[in-house]
């Protein structure tokens, strides 16, 4: 079996993966959904059973829990698969990041049970959504590191005083994980109808913020439109300067797309009083606009070589921000 074939099925594999995270994610937004979270009262077991019977939120919480094993599974296989790579700086880095998405998945697990036996405090709850995001945006490194296209590198030569598309894309992202640490916040303080109405907040741009519920919420709503402004900057710098590289202007569309869609689950969420489907999709939405943006970091990273304003570029193609 040649070394290239090697590695485009580890690459299947790991998309594979990440698809797998995607899963588990909506599959934690649905117990938080549907208050299904102490549906079973004891971890690892659920009421003293590997398999209870699936009725009610137990549907809901212990189907979250098998689905996060069988991620489990498969992540000890792209562990192992790793090593199997080759020995070059890449596939190193791929199994660096291999052996980390394990052992978050790991954490996430401890993290789990511990909301499970502590009775869901809210700080370990946010955290257990948190680190779904971070294991989210391993999963979708290596399987872009282990992609088509990965072995060129410096192909754009980005010159001038713009800000270069790496930082403008890592912004964007912090962003959008800010944002999904809010949101968080607010599931899990229940806090999610705090404010009743939408695009307004009682009937106003600003809303009294006198109590702590309020401005969890109000600040998610800043937060958004805060996302909303860096995710469009970086979307038309792609689309203006780097619209010949498919490999940015197709993370970059789809963001955009994401981010329309996401926009509109929220409403959405505040207009149905909590739904349990636009609510759900509104978590899957937000893990999917975070790797997006992640994504566009690691290719632009990959595939742009900064250089100061004026230097010689010596390759025929140049790009000037």
């Amino acid at each position: 079996m040649s070394a290239a074939f090697r590695s485009a099925a580890f690459h299947r594999y790991a998309a594979f993966v990440s698809a797998a995270t995607f899963i588990l994610v909506f599959a934690g937004g649905l117990v938080t959904s549907t208050g299904s979270g102490l549906a079973v009262p004891d971890w690892p077991l659920s009421f003293g059973m590997l398999f209870p019977p699936m009725v009610g939120g137990v549907l809901f919480e212990h189907g979250h829990r098998l689905i996060a094993a069988s991620v489990g599974l498969l992540v000890v296989g792209l562990y192992i698969w790793s090593f199997f790579l080759g020995g070059d700086a890449d596939r190193r880095r791929v199994n660096g990041l291999a052996g980390l998405a394990l052992a978050a998945v790991v954490l996430q697990g401890l993290l789990g049970g511990l909301t499970v036996l502590m009775k869901l405090p809210p700080a370990v709850s946010v955290a257990h959504a948190c680190l779904a995001q971070a294991f989210l945006c391993l999963t979708v490194a290596v399987a872009t590191m282990t992609g088509r296209g990965w072995e060129r590198a410096g192909v754009i030569r980005e010159s001038g005083p713009g800000v270069p598309l790496r930082v403008l894309a890592l912004a964007t992202t912090a962003a959008v994980f800010m944002q999904l640490i809010l949101g968080a916040t607010m599931r899990h303080l229940k806090t999610g109808l705090a404010i009743p109405d939408f695009p307004l907040a009682f009937g106003r741009i600003v809303p009294p913020l006198e109590t702590f519920p309020v401005q969890i919420h109000f600040a998610h709503r800043v937060g958004a439109c805060v996302v909303s402004a860096l995710a469009l900057w970086t979307v038309s710098r792609i689309l203006r300067v780097h619209r010949d590289e498919p490999l940015l202007r197709r993370p970059a569309v789809l963001l955009l797309t994401l981010l329309s869609a996401q926009i509109t689950l929220g409403a959405l969420t505040i207009w149905t009083e909590k739904a349990v489907v636009p609510t759900t999709a509104h978590v899957l939405g937000g893990a999917a606009v975070l790797a997006a943006g992640f994504l566009i970091i690691l290719r632009a990273s990959r595939l742009i070589e900064r250089r100061p304003r004026g230097a010689s570029v010596g390759v025929p193609r140049q790009v000037v921000a």
